[in-house]
């Protein structure tokens, strides 16, 4: 069975065929990344209209690539939540478009389940088991009863992990994205230069929260340049990181061994983090647990992850028509449309 995935949340205009859920026969990506740059972060209607220029011909090249046609296409699977919300009506209205005129049968995907399986692209996992998924936009512990079931056990009260560590980047006058800038100079820094709070939640013991982390590199940056001190910005970076990091992985390992699972799974833009990745494998290896880590060509939004949890969603009879909507936020557990 043949899925042909569109992917349009953020920045990346993508299109994508998959076989059967796990075969990638093509998967085309158009960024405006470049741009975005220029401004520190993506701006929404930039890329509304980036996406509204590229997606034809995208969708036009994943097909090529795959050596397929519409005829060849058993389901349409696409993005619609959650996103920037005009970004993801280009991608919405294309698909129900294409769908109409071919009489193909739309499937509508969420974003998060995506992510999570860039992992069945990527490598043999199968659920049930335990996915911590770290984003820009997204902080969550999920379990991840089968394909299209899951269970969220822990989210960020504030600031996905991604966010802070874009956001520190660029307070540290680092190059867009600032995560991945942070990643790519930690390496050169001492990462217990800085210290930095240990955020605390009430209520949920595995809920996050980065805001306070961000606040806090942020004041360090300022209070030395009030005081003409010099930051050394590898250490500064490495400090942070790691700080981040041992947040996520320290909820993840207490869920894990309260809840007995044996296969932790990793999915969203932040599991390409080199130290997220290096943590996690030193956990799992400490308590004989199966890691499971997306590729890292398909860490970042791409329409591959979207084909294949769409055939997945199509199997368990999960269709939409010509009212399919976008929405900007919806939970994981949730699916409205």
């Amino acid at each position: 069975m043949k899925i042909l995935g569109i992917e349009s949340s953020c920045d990346e205009t993508a299109a994508a065929v998959v076989e059967d859920g796990r075969n990638v026969l093509s998967n085309v990506i158009a960024t405006s990344l470049e741009e975005h740059k220029l401004y520190g972060g993506v701006v929404p209607e930039i890329a509304s209209r980036r996406h509204a220029e590229a997606i034809s011909t995208v969708a036009e090249q994943a097909l090529k690539d795959a050596g397929c046609t519409m005829d060849d296409i058993d389901a349409l699977a696409v993005t619609y939540a959650p996103g920037l919300i005009g970004a993801l009506l280009v991608g919405v209205n294309f698909a129900k478009g294409l769908s109409l005129s071919t009489n193909t049968p739309l499937v509508p995907v969420h974003h998060i389940r995506g992510h999570i399986a860039s992992n069945y692209i990527s490598n043999d996992a199968n659920p049930p088991f335990l996915c911590l998924i770290v984003s820009g936009g997204h902080s969550h512990i999920v379990a991840v009863k089968s394909y299209t079931d899951f269970e969220i056990i822990g989210k960020t009260r504030d600031d996905a992990a991604g966010e802070a560590l874009d956001k520190a980047g660029r307070t540290m006058g680092l190059e867009y994205p600032g995560g991945v800038s942070i990643d790519r100079i930690s390496p050169q820094g001492d990462e217990n230069a800085y210290q930095f709070p240990k955020p605390k939640v009430t209520g949920s013991p595995y809920d996050f929260s980065f805001s306070g982390l961000k606040t806090s590199v942020i004041n360090t940056i300022h209070n030395a340049n009030q005081k003409g001190e010099k930051i050394n910005i590898p250490d500064l970076a490495a400090s942070f990181q790691k700080s981040v990091v041992e947040c996520l992985i320290n909820n993840l390992e207490a869920v894990a061994l309260e809840r007995k699972y044996k296969n932790i799974v990793i999915a969203g833009g932040v599991s390409a983090n080199s130290k997220l990745r290096a943590e996690a494998e030193k956990m799992c290896k400490k308590h004989g647990f199966n890691l499971f880590l997306p590729q890292l060509k398909y860490c970042g939004d791409n329409a591959a992850m979207i084909a294949s949890q769409g055939y997945f969603e199509f199997l368990d009879g999960k269709t939409a028509d010509e009212s399919l909507n976008a929405y900007a936020t919806m939970p994981i557990d949730s699916l409205s449309f």
